[in-house]
């Protein structure tokens, strides 16, 4: 018999826009970066999503904490993405990261990192501009984010 994962434990219908811890498995931490409101109709454009992808992926895995980034990629349903980081870098520091991060992505101007046939398995889809668009959005959302904030609404 298959599991309940711990993410499908989750009300998404609570859910809306910000930072949240999702999960602590030994020394790693998985961060929910929710930028849409599941179930809400409004969901990431997959290219914009696969842009952003690449600018965030590779600003944390360029960052001061690149050492302690386990993975970096969009979920699923389209309203967000996971960021797995090791519990070294502390919430305040995650938060910090994630911000700086998507700052870089709102403000991006120049080749996508990696969108070339031999780096990407879907070099074509992409889209720079609503992945700007996403991210300027995700960073106003992030203003309001404090290490207090990052529990998951009951």
């Amino acid at each position: 018999m298959l599991r309940k994962i711990a993410s499908f434990t989750i009300n998404h219908d609570l859910l809306t826009p910000g930072m949240y811890v999702s999960r602590v498995d030994g020394d790693c931490v998985t961060y929910d970066l929710r930028l849409k409101t599941p179930n809400a109709g409004d969901y990431l454009a997959v290219p914009a999503m696969h842009t952003l992808e690449h600018l965030v992926a590779t600003f944390v895995r360029s960052s001061d904490w690149s050492d302690q980034v386990i993975y970096f990629g969009p979920m699923g349903c389209r309203t967000g993405c996971y960021l797995i980081l090791r519990d070294a870098v502390s919430r305040e520091d995650a938060l910090t990261l994630v911000k700086d991060a998507f700052a870089f992505a709102a403000d991006y101007q120049g080749e996508i990192p990696g969108t070339n046939r031999i780096e990407c398995g879907n070099y074509l889809e992409h889209n720079l501009p609503g992945a700007r668009e996403e991210a300027a959005r995700y960073v106003q959302v992030l203003e309001n984010c404090t290490v207090d904030t990052m529990v998951y609404p009951a």
